[in-house]
């Protein structure tokens, strides 16, 4: 059946302490609101609403896709008067899912059984058991353990206050239904406002059942009021990102130091060590090691490569049988070919390094289109930036270049070329050739080193060079 979505993303978050809106504040590298939405979109539902105040502007700029619908909630009158923003464009027949923004851990197939639950015209609410239910509405049942209503915490007495199953917010209504119980609503309560809540009472007077899903962990439900909070969720969520990757076949030496900020998908036995952090979308073949520290961003890793600690990799595809770091850095654009090795302090920007070739050592390659069985000695700079412009480096296939070598784009080092150490090429290098480019080493025999003066000898060498006793320092 056609189903509609509201998410209620109107909060301020005033105990978060930030400029940002609520539903904007990261989670493992998301907005808490980006969460939400992946769970929604996992529905395919018929309609995407979202339903804004405070900060809406800058919501609306960090989330522009086309399938959303944005709704304003002008005031903040209550829950339900936040879902009746959304309410005149959704059409009857559709089942509509109420979600919040700041409950980010909702998973698909919790939401599932609930829309079944419901059916095409019930009404059907998330619930969960909590040993300690304050600051929720509880969810009261009749002696038959029919709900009967939701009794917000603020409105409950002593013996509501001590039920144990709480209400979520989460609910599954039809929209024609739900369209007529919220126009009945009234604010006649402690906060006053109007109650999404209020409507389980409503409903039941219209003799229509309601369901009441237990949710399968608290965890799943739990919103962010404050940094605290977050934190919990951020824990949480590695924990069940780690759990998945472990139960996929991978070896990860401490769960708890594993930061995974995004989605990462794995082959066969691969191995990660402590600290790792993995953002974005990561792809690991078959047999990867991670060492500790190292950093992956929307890369993929090709089997049996080799990253040795605290090597930041962004952006880059990686065939197999690589060896990157220690210390090593690739940026966006780059691409090792089968068999490369970046060794350590070693940076590439934009770069190819074709098969089996090497950059072990303190290197720069920018721009930068290198060959197959290539060696790049230590210290060598592919001179990229003229100061206004970028251009392009080409070494083509077996060359050989010399350690503390400088080449001045826009040049090409042709195929079984050799820089000598310490060039400083300017113009591109003919195929199978030697080319140097050093000045006449000199030795001047009698030399001595400069000595410490006394203050008298220093006093006499200024006064000779023009100098003033201010403008020399002592050492």
């Amino acid at each position: 059946m056609p189903l509609s979505v509201v998410i209620l993303a109107a909060g301020q978050g005033k105990r978060m302490h930030s400029d940002l809106p609520k539903v904007l504040q990261p989670l493992s590298g998301e907005p808490l609101l980006g969460h939400v939405l992946k769970a929604a979109r996992a529905l395919a539902p018929q309609g995407l609403h979202i339903v804004y105040g405070h900060g809406g502007a800058q919501v609306q700029q960090v989330f522009s896709e086309a399938d959303l619908q944005w709704d304003l909630q002008a005031e903040q009158l209550g829950t339900g008067h936040a879902v009746a923003q959304a309410m005149p464009t959704i059409p009857d027949d559709h089942q509509v899912l109420v979600l919040y923004g700041d409950v980010p851990l909702i998973e698909p197939a919790t939401l599932r059984v609930l829309l079944d639950r419901a059916g095409a015209d019930g009404l059907a609410l998330l619930s969960v058991q909590l040993d300690d239910a304050t600051g929720y509405g509880r969810v009261l049942r009749d002696n038959a353990g029919n709900v009967y209503r939701i009794v917000e915490e603020k409105d409950a007495n002593r013996k509501e206050k001590g039920v144990r199953e709480a209400n979520t917010g989460v609910l599954v209504a039809n929209a024609g239904r739900l369209k007529v119980w919220l126009a009945r609503l009234t604010n006649d309560n402690a906060q006053g406002e109007y109650y999404l809540t209020d409507v389980i009472t409503l409903a039941v007077r219209d003799g229509v059942a309601v369901q009441a899903v237990p949710a399968p962990t608290a965890a799943e439900v739990l919103g962010v009021n404050d940094r605290l909070q977050l934190a919990q969720l951020e824990a949480e969520l590695r924990r069940r990102r780690t759990a998945t990757l472990m139960h996929a076949g991978v070896s990860i030496a401490d769960p708890l130091r594993l930061d995974i900020r995004g989605e990462v998908r794995v082959g066969r036995d691969v191995r990660i060590d402590v600290n790792v952090v993995l953002e974005g979308e990561v792809t690991l073949g078959d047999r990867v090691v991670i060492g500790p520290g190292a950093v992956i961003r929307n890369a993929t890793i090709g089997a049996d490569t080799v990253i040795h600690p605290y090597s930041v990799i962004d952006g880059a595809d990686i065939d197999g049988r690589c060896v990157i770091g220690p210390y090593a850095r690739l940026r966006p654009g780059s691409r090792l070919a089968e068999g490369a090795h970046v060794g350590n302090f070693v940076e590439l920007k934009n770069t190819i390094l074709g098969a089996g070739s090497k950059a072990n050592h303190l290197t720069y390659l920018g721009d930068s289109t290198i060959g197959a069985q290539v060696n790049v000695g230590a210290g060598t700079i592919t001179c990229n930036y003229d100061g206004q412009n970028k251009w392009p480096t080409v070494i083509e296939d077996g060359a050989f270049i010399g350690s503390g070598s400088m080449l001045v784009a826009p040049v090409t080092v042709g195929a079984e070329a050799t820089v000598g150490a310490g060039s400083t090429i300017t113009k591109s290098v003919p195929r199978k050739s030697l080319t140097l480019e050093r000045s006449q080493q000199r030795t001047l025999q009698g030399w001595r080193r400069p000595q410490k003066l006394d203050s008298s000898n220093r006093a006499e060498v200024i006064k000779k060079s023009g100098l003033k006793d201010e403008d020399a320092t002592s050492d």
